[in-house]
């Protein structure tokens, strides 16, 4: 088998990431040697190789679905937005530069395209089968002459396209006719059909519109999978924990219990990883919300303040919301804080930034011994090491420098009282050190949470990848879809131009 697919969708969040790693899991488990793929990614969701190279963590959470190890040609162009306008360009694992959105389309995208032919042509000649993800819409058409993640890189390698649905959103059958009648004819003769994502109900209700689609488009649909809570697998960007726990974004009260540990996450602009609070909505007792106000950091017993891509922006808009000061006053009560990577940064006593900002000397919030000064090369690391008599492991991203004054050790940062902070990502899914920094929360906090015993992140994303791949064996045609992965998009599919239907 030397196949190949590529999973596109109607829409952003259609569910392209899940359906790719269940198909990845679906078929490693028959004994296919499998890779994923993504072109490119727009996301502040980043991971790092152990090679140490930058890619987006859907990416790295499906080559998990994959069992195998992560490396930068599974994702070549990574964009890690600083604004509205500009991103970081990060290439084959390394940034490269900021660009502007009409500058990338405007011609550096498409230079982009034989780097990521050539990574995915590596992936091919390594693994017997490689899915690939697609980004948005391939109907895009403002976009397709510069586009190298859709219908561009499906043309380049003959991949058959699979297009995903939310039919939970409505107007799926339109979105479906819609995406096919808008793309030129090179283009519709690579999509193979459609996957119908999120169904609530009889699925029998649903087959005269799949029969009409079918009809009308000469495209079958390869499956429908049924709604299902908590699937998410470090999504790109949203504020969504994925695992067990519940994630409010406004001042909804959590539960109240001298048995429950109640964590509050700073909802900082340009956020990024903050896939680092899973594990603790991962732990039983442990709830996780978003915040954007003072008053909801009250009943707090442990406050996160998050990675963020732009660390002054962020510092700026924790003065302009009051949440400062309720750091302030918090860390003064000795209630536990936690700075990570950005979020430790602007914790420290002061910035100097040239580099992402430009703002240059910042004052932070003085509320840890650190001076951080911003390089130009940015720190990639998977560092190893011990905190609270516990191994720990973790990733690095940054371009702040940190020096650390004063304090006690904490990892690669420091903490005084109970604040912490660190550059680490990733260090709570290490489940001794996890259970050991609650503790040490719960007992500052006055809460008699005790972590349960046998919580292991890691098994429970190895059994979340495993119910995505069940949701493909037991609700999509897998036979057929086998067939489209080996063999590509069948012969002869119609033409479908716009408008066709009146």
């Amino acid at each position: 088998m030397n196949g190949g697919l590529l999973v596109a969708g109607t829409t952003s969040d259609a569910g392209k990431s899940v359906v790719t790693a269940g198909i990845c899991r679906w078929l490693v488990r028959q004994g296919v040697k499998v890779a994923p793929f993504k072109a490119q990614n727009m996301s502040l969701n980043s991971f790092v190789t152990r090679e140490g190279a930058e890619i987006g963590r859907a990416q790295a959470m499906q080559a998990q679905a994959c069992r195998i190890e992560p490396t930068a040609h599974m994702n070549p162009v990574l964009l890690k937005p600083g604004g509205e306008r500009s991103s970081q360009v990060v290439l084959l694992g390394r940034p490269v530069g900021e660009m502007s959105a009409r500058g990338y389309h405007g011609g550096r995208q498409e230079r982009l395209l034989g780097t990521v032919l050539d990574s995915l042509a590596e992936l091919r000649a390594a693994y017997d089968a490689v899915i690939c993800e697609g980004a948005g819409s391939p109907a895009e058409i403002n976009l397709r002459r510069t586009d190298i993640v859709n219908m561009g890189i499906a043309r380049g390698a003959g991949l058959p396209v699979l297009v995903v649905g939310d039919i939970d959103r409505g107007g799926v059958f339109a979105s479906f006719f819609g995406t096919v009648a808008l793309l030129a004819p090179e283009d519709q003769a690579l999509v193979a059909g459609f996957l119908v994502n999120k169904f609530r109900g009889d699925v029998s209700l649903l087959e005269p519109g799949l029969d009409m689609l079918h009809g009308l488009t000469g495209r079958r649909t390869y499956g429908v999978l049924p709604f299902r809570h908590g699937l998410g697998i470090d999504e790109e960007d949203s504020l969504r924990v994925s695992l067990r726990g519940t994630v409010r974004e406004s001042a909804v009260a959590p539960p109240v219990g001298e048995d429950v540990l109640r964590v509050a996450v700073c909802a900082v602009p340009l956020m990024s990883n903050f896939t680092d609070v899973d594990a603790l909505a991962a732990e039983p007792g442990v709830v996780v919300r978003f915040v954007d106000r003072p008053e909801e950091l009250a009943d707090a017993d442990l406050v996160v303040v998050p990675g963020t891509r732009g660390t002054v922006r962020a510092l700026q808009w924790l003065r302009e919301r009051g949440l400062a000061d309720a750091l302030v006053r918090r860390v003064a009560e000795q209630r536990p804080v936690l700075g990570i990577c950005g979020g430790f940064q602007l914790l420290g006593e002061h910035i100097e930034d040239e580099v992402e900002s430009r703002a240059g000397h910042v004052d932070g919030l003085g509320l840890l011994p650190v001076r951080v000064r911003f390089a130009r090369e940015k720190t990639l690391a998977r560092p190893v090491g011990e905190a609270l008599g516990e191994r720990v492991e973790g990733y690095e991203i940054h371009h702040g420098v940190a020096e650390v004054t004063g304090g006690r050790p904490f990892l690669d940062g420091c903490r005084v009282g109970q604040t912490w902070g660190t550059h680490w990502h990733g260090s709570l899914e290490s489940d001794g050190f996890r259970r050991a920094f609650l503790r040490e929360v719960a007992a500052a906090a006055g809460r008699r949470f005790v972590p349960a015993p046998g919580t292991s992140f890691a098994a429970l994303r190895e059994e979340q990848l495993d119910r995505l791949g069940d949701l493909i064996e037991h609700h999509a045609d897998t036979d057929a879809l086998w067939r489209l992965i080996e063999s590509g998009a069948p012969q002869g599919l119609p033409f479908i131009p716009p408008g066709a239907p009146a």
